[in-house]
């Protein structure tokens, strides 16, 4: 038998099982040809496929953002320029993610340093501002004003 079995291929790959079979329902992983006997038999370069894809998502690519580049990565006209373009994009995603993180640290802590962690929930500045209405002044600890 030429290729892998998927318990070895994702065994080589640093993966489940499970998410070689979702790679392969995402369209990321091409589905394998089957042996007379109806095994799925991978290809030794699919090892290298779903490295890739680990990486990427290590990276905090989605998947989506991954089949592009895969598809750009075999795309005999792409340039670096195009992956590089796809990598700013997610800097400036990832940038927008941190300050948002950030408006909402200062929120939890505004709310937290508000609470002194005693008595009863009756008037739990905490309770308070996730129960404010949309008619009350609630900037003060909105994360996202």
């Amino acid at each position: 038998m030429n290729g892998l079995t998927i318990g070895k291929l994702a065994k080589e790959a640093g993966i489940g099982i499970e998410t070689v079979r979702f790679y392969e329902r995402q369209g990321l992983v091409a589905p394998p040809p089957r042996t007379e006997s109806n095994y799925r038999v991978y290809p030794e370069k699919e090892v290298k496929r779903l490295k890739f894809i680990k990486r990427a998502k290590v990276l905090g690519f989605t998947l989506n953002e991954i089949k592009e580049l895969l598809a750009l990565s075999h795309d005999p006209s792409a340039t670096r320029a195009d992956i590089k373009a796809r990598t700013v994009a997610k800097i400036e995603d990832v940038d927008r993610k941190l300050n948002d993180l950030t408006r909402i640290k200062a929120a939890l802590e505004y709310l937290a340093d508000e609470c002194d962690g005693h008595g009863s929930l009756e008037g739990c500045p905490i309770l308070a501002a996730l129960s404010c209405n949309d008619d009350e002044n609630c900037d003060h600890f909105d994360p996202n004003p």
